[in-house]
């Protein structure tokens, strides 16, 4: 069976499938954030009404959605495998992103918001689910970081490409061809992805794998809690970027929203320059017979510790200085990123329960975001600047650093149960 597996994966070319991947995760970052060059628009907020808070809330409803249907997702693709699942929830978000468009109330922005969550919510579990079945321990730093870009240069992409056509054409224009133009990707997706729902036998095989790591094994490991605490912290300060930095650049440094959306593109490309290349040099140092969790950790330290220089940048006197620390603060938070993903949702999981856990690990990161567009909103409300948001960023940074060095230890990795359903603690690596 596994014979069978390998010569599968090798026909299936699974690099040039993971270049695909991240071409889907860039996109749906493109529709996800492409809200937040809007929301910079004065015509858009004027016809809207809104305020601060309702900016906030409406930057966070795709998260809450994205969030609650984590773990579903997670369970479907451990279950019915990858393609079909992708194939119709990609279509669906493409279709709500082009319908807000076409929206002329807030409630009806919300809802093709909290629509585009769900159907996007599927994106890293059928990915984590995919990289399991085709790569190696010293292959995941590089896949990770290589998939990773796909979530940088999404936002790095959109934002500028958002506001230029707000600027050029009008917004309604802007969410339309985001998302229309996204399902040409369903192409290449349908001729290189092979078939993977399972048979009626290959089902009930996936079942029992799937039951001997039950959801309590998950939620009674310090890994699986370390990985949920790394998560939120890193994606509040990703998400904080990707939803309130074109306004910060505009309102707090005067900056045009063109040009907001220039260095919102240098901050996401650094992050995800530095995040491949942290990638691929800790699966080097691991291919010579460093460990593994070891190794990661240090990078996802050094890369929480890095990003806190974003703080500097509140304070900076001048508009240089200012960019130079933002730009430079999410840049090194890429050494968290393609490490951090291996180590929480493949070095230290069990293999039979990747979707399920990466389900469980991207509420947290979905819970991120919500309460970073949401909470950064409401302590500009009370602040009156940026500065508080960005103090809160540091604080989280600080919290993810510590979580790193305590609770990620192979020792705690989730339980397996065996055939009788008693729990055994195993090496995850011995079932990748």
């Amino acid at each position: 069976m596994e014979t069978n597996q390998l010569q599968r994966s090798a026909a299936e070319k699974p690099w040039r499938v993971l270049v695909l991947l991240a071409l889907g995760l860039l996109i749906s970052f493109v529709d996800r954030t492409s809200l937040s060059a809007a929301l910079a628009d004065k015509s858009f907020v004027r016809e809207f009404m809104l305020s601060n808070v309702e900016r906030g809330w409406l930057n966070s409803a795709v998260f809450w959605s994205y969030g609650f249907m984590q773990m579903p997702m997670g369970w479907l693709v451990d279950r019915y495998g990858v393609k079909w699942p992708y194939t119709f929830c990609f279509a669906l978000w493409c279709l709500a992103a082009a319908a807000t468009g076409l929206a002329t109330t807030l409630t009806a922005l919300i809802v093709m918001r909290l629509l585009i969550g769900v159907a996007e919510a599927v994106v890293v579990p059928a990915t984590y689910r995919y990289l399991a079945d085709h790569f190696e321990e010293t292959q995941k730093g590089t896949a990770l970081g290589i998939f990773s870009i796909g979530g940088k240069m999404g936002p790095a992409l959109g934002a500028p490409i958002a506001a230029w056509m707000i600027v050029m054409y009008s917004w309604p224009a802007m969410f339309v061809a985001t998302g229309l133009v996204g399902l040409l990707w369903l192409v290449p997706w349908l001729v290189m992805v092979r078939n993977d729902y399972p048979s009626r036998q290959q089902l009930a095989a996936a079942r029992q794998r799937a039951s001997s790591v039950p959801l309590k094994n998950l939620l009674v490991s310090p890994v699986v809690w370390g990985g949920l605490v790394n998560n939120f912290c890193y994606s509040y300060f990703a998400f904080y970027c990707m939803t309130w930095m074109p306004a910060y650049l505009v309102e707090q440094r005067g900056l045009s929203l063109a040009r907001s959306g220039l260095y919102t593109f240098f901050s996401f490309a650094g992050i995800a320059f530095v995040a491949a290349i942290a990638g691929w040099a800790a699966d080097r140092i691991i291919a010579r017979g460093h460990d593994a969790v070891a190794v990661r950790k240090a990078f996802i330290v050094a890369g929480f510790v890095g990003g806190t220089t974003v703080l500097l940048g509140a304070y900076a006197p001048s508009l240089d200085a200012a960019l130079f620390w933002n730009v430079l603060s999410l840049s090194l938070l890429g050494l968290v990123t393609a490490n951090n993903l291996a180590l929480v949702k493949l070095t230290l999981i069990p293999k039979q329960a990747v979707g399920l856990n990466t389900g469980l690990q991207q509420v947290a990161t979905s819970l991120a975001g919500g309460v970073s567009a949401s909470l950064s909103g409401w302590l500009l409300h009370v602040g009156g600047s940026y500065t508080l948001p960005m103090l809160a960023i540091f604080v989280f940074l600080l919290m993810g650093a510590t979580s790193t060095l305590v609770l990620l230890q192979r020792k705690w990795a989730p339980m397996v149960n065996d055939v009788g359903h008693e729990s055994t603690r195993v090496d995850p690596q011995t079932t990748q």
